[in-house]
């Protein structure tokens, strides 16, 4: 047994396991881009053991793995399709069944090149090699070299214990050549003005080491930097860097040198631009209409679109230099509109002309989808279907127009106990039309201009309907939000009008409960139950690092959101809506969302996120909506506590069972009621590394709370007993960050990633100072808190069972 966990029963004769790599390396080496240099790579283990779960599965795979089967199995399959084909003459059939022995084909290929599914998400045994260590020293050198380490020195050291290999790898990088000065060499005189009036950017500096990687990128600078100055035909192949590496410093030497035909560089300037709105749907005995619009040279079969809608997505001039830059927004920005299938953009330079021809092909004016699955929010996955319809082109200006419908149920937690999960069931109906561009008095030289930050305009009309055994609540909503982006890292919204009515309709006994909780002090859950007209203006803001999500190199995001609630009763009487029987609200929000996620390696990344918020009411009730609380608690916030049951502050949770009596001296600590507060802090810390195949295993630590402005009451019999803290104070805070840990599994199936998460209480700042850290306490036998023959719940802590769609952040 011991030998298959250390997979060393599958050496033959003499063959040792490479067990372990290591480089020792001087500070200022990269060790980490060293190690991607490996030839070979030792085996991974389960949890940093010497247990090679890779290797096991592939070689518990490899005992019932048959090439010669599969082949079998292909040839099979592609006869029996064969025959199918041939027995058929409609083309359909024909494609359809063409597509699906492909697809066939493929997996059985799949499987006979790659093994079968243990194989490939298992690793063969990996053996010591002397050739792929010479190999790796090599690599190591190369890489020094590039760095400016001319006279690097690498050695290697091979240990052998047993069956095991250890290899150490020796870096002696030597002394490092650095940039003496920088001189540049270039004939044309247009060309090196330009160069010249752009050296504040060059990423060249004097002192500075030669690195390989650094010259690369000058190179694509000053590629690109001319090319935006109408240099059509440069070629980054004209940049020649000459140094000389027998000395520690040298001057750099930058050549630009001139086309061997012509003798210099040619800038071009646009002299027309044609736009074929209808590529590649050519219409039988029809010649295309040509139309000018904005020194535009339009060109179509059907006048199908808003010429001038459509000249204010194109930043070409006739006139102008050649721009690389202008020519990718134009396509970007023409692809943004979602109303072409392609957007390609050439230029023509034969007859002595330059001419940009823009050829883009529409999608279908009409789209229906149909969207069925799984989701979770707060509490436990259930089936959705959603229903969408598109009509594009609405008004001739690139408008959409999206209808859709969505049913659904979910299992969440009752808002008022702790022991059961309920049904909720959801519905809604959605109406949106966008407009790309701004709905505004703006004057048109102004469109043009802020054309390039991609500007919609977008009106929403919405009815969501839940159903849950403790109220039926509707709530009918208008909105518009101008939308627009700042390259593709930063994302701008305001919503100048956003309105919504909202109704419920108690079960009797919640409304009981509600008034009951309103006694204790919990007030906020009765005002967010009644009949309520929530108007606000929102602005927010997206920033994208490094495509955020990405597993390839580290990203970040940030998000801001502002909102005002209310901010019209300032001005006017809300007599006409008190009148109706609506409460009403006036408030300002505030929202930040920061996270970021460090790739380790090709299979380990570090995710961290912080989420702070503010929302304060200075409306006469001082309450809120109850959608615009914070919360905390479930599967995308402190695993440890179940949704929105976390806080608040150091306040004993309690139920109506427990008035009168002492929940600590108890233990009663069941989390029943949700905790709606003004004040969100909370932060998550994930590990998280590929197990195998679509398996990932994630440790977690997650820390935070909720607060109020006003310190909550505890009434007991008419009388305030102290029961903790609800209010946030600067000198105590940090004393009632709760702070829980845990573990837990995702299963990326490429089209959903299904995550599955335990959570566990480390510190509980409910509990009285000594009785907080209750790790010790936890118990998995049983998720939910379960009562002794005194009504009371366990003082044993329950691990939480957490289900999610996708990741947490």
């Amino acid at each position: 047994m011991l030998s298959g966990c250390l997979g060393t029963k599958h050496l033959k004769g003499d063959e040792k396991m490479l067990f372990r790599q290591r480089i020792q390396a001087p500070k200022g080496i990269n060790t980490d881009e060293l190690n991607d240099l490996y030839v070979q790579r030792a085996n991974r283990r389960f949890l940093g053991l010497t247990i090679y779960h890779l290797v096991l599965l592939y070689y518990w795979g490899e005992k019932n793995y048959t090439k010669e089967k599969f082949i079998e199995k292909k040839e099979a399959s592609d006869k029996k399709f064969n025959e199918k084909i041939a027995a058929t003459t409609s083309k359909k059939k024909i494609d359809n069944l063409n597509f699906r022995k492909l697809k066939k084909s493929d997996k059985f290929t799949n499987y006979i090149e790659n093994g079968n599914l243990r194989m490939q998400w298992g690793e063969p045994i990996s053996i010591y090699d002397s050739a792929n260590v010479k190999l790796t020293t090599d690599r190591f050198g190369q890489y020094l070299f590039s760095k400016g380490y001319f006279r690097n020195k690498v050695d290697s050291r091979v240990k052998i214990t047993g069956k095991f290999a250890t290899i150490t790898y020796s870096v002696k990088p030597g002394a490092v050549h650095r940039i003496d000065t920088i001189l540049y060499q270039i004939n044309d005189t247009a060309v090196a003005h330009i160069v010249f009036d752009n050296i504040p950017k060059s990423l060249l500096k004097a002192r500075d080491p030669l690195d390989q990687n650094i010259l690369t990128q000058e190179r694509e600078r000053i590629d690109l930097l001319l090319k935006d100055n109408g240099y059509f035909d440069f070629s980054r192949q004209y940049i020649d860097f000459d140094l000389d590496t027998s000395m520690l410093s040298s001057p750099l030497i930058v050549r630009i040198k001139d086309p061997a035909k012509r003798g210099y560089h040619k800038k071009f300037t646009i002299d027309d631009i044609t736009f074929t709105t209808d590529a590649g749907s050519p219409l039988a005995g029809e010649e295309r209409q040509k139309t000018r619009f904005h020194d535009i040279q339009y060109q179509y079969y059907r006048d199908s679109y808003n010429l001038r809608v459509l000249s204010q997505r194109v930043f070409l001039k006739k006139g102008d230099l050649y721009s690389r830059s202008n020519t990718f927004n134009t396509q970007r920005q023409l692809g943004n509109v979602e109303a072409f299938k392609f957007v390609n953009i050439n230029y023509d330079t034969s007859n002595g002309k330059f001419v940009a021809n823009i050829f883009t092909s529409p999608l279908d004016q009409y789209e229906w989808s149909n969207e069925a699955g799984v989701t979770v929010t707060q509490g436990f996955p259930g089936p959705f279907y959603n229903l969408t319809f598109r009509k594009r082109n609405l008004f001739r200006g690139m408008e959409l127009l999206d209808l859709s419908g969505r049913f659904g149920f979910e299992g969440v937690a009752p808002v008022s106990s702790e022991d059961d999960i309920y049904k909720s069931t959801t519905a809604g109906l959605n109406a949106t039309i966008t407009f790309p561009q701004f709905i505004w008095f703006l004057k048109e030289s102004r469109r043009y201009k802020i054309a390039k930050f991609n500007p919609k305009t977008k009106f929403t009309a919405s009815y969501s309907y839940t159903d849950r055994p403790e109220y039926r609540r509707t709530n009918a909503s208008v909105f518009m939000t101008y939308t627009w982006s700042n390259q593709r890292k930063q994302q701008y919204f305001f919503t100048p009008v956003s309105l919504s009515i909202i109704k419920s309709d108690l079960d009797p006994t919640f409304e009981e409960e509600l008034q009951r909780q309103d006694s204790l002090g919990n007030y906020s859950l009765v005002n967010s139950f009644n009949p309520s007209f929530v108007n606000s203006m929102i602005f927010g803001s997206t920033w994208n690092f490094g495509n955020y999500g990405n597993k390839e190199k580290t990203s970040s995001y940030l998000r801001a959101q502002i909102e005002s609630g209310g901010t019209i009763w300032n001005f006017i009487s809300p007599s006409f809506i008190t009148k109706r029987g609506l409460q009403y609200f006036k408030y300002v929000r505030l929202n930040l969302d920061y996270r970021r996620i460090e790739v380790i390696d090709k299979i380990t990344t570090l995710a961290f996120r912080i989420d702070g918020g503010v929302a304060y009411s200075y409306a006469k009730e001082r309450s809120l909506p109850y959608e615009k609380f914070f919360f905390a608690g479930g599967s995308n916030s402190i695993r440890a506590w179940r949704p929105r049951r976390l806080g608040q502050g150091s306040f004993k949770p309690q139920t109506s069972e427990a008035v009168g009596k002492d929940p600590i001296k108890n233990g009663y600590f069941d989390y029943s009621y949700e905790q709606p507060s003004e004040i969100l802090l909370e932060a998550s810390l994930e590990f998280r590394r590929k197990i195998f195949g679509f398996v990932e295993g994630a440790i977690f630590v997650d820390a935070g709370n909720v607060w109020t402005f006003r310190p909550r009451k505890n009434i007991v019999n008419g009388v305030d007993v102290p029961n903790g803290n609800s209010q946030f104070k600067f000198n105590q805070f940090y004393n009632e960050i709760a702070v829980g840990t845990g573990f837990g599994l995702r299963f990326d199936f490429s089209f959903l990633i299904l995550r599955f998460d335990i959570g566990m209480k480390m510190y509980d700042p409910a509990r009285e100072k000594g009785e907080r850290f209750v790790l010790r306490d936890a118990r998995f036998w049983n998720p939910y808190a379960s009562k002794n023959e005194n009504g009371y719940t366990n003082y044993k802590e329950p691990v939480i069972y957490n289900v999610g769609i996708g990741y947490p952040f």
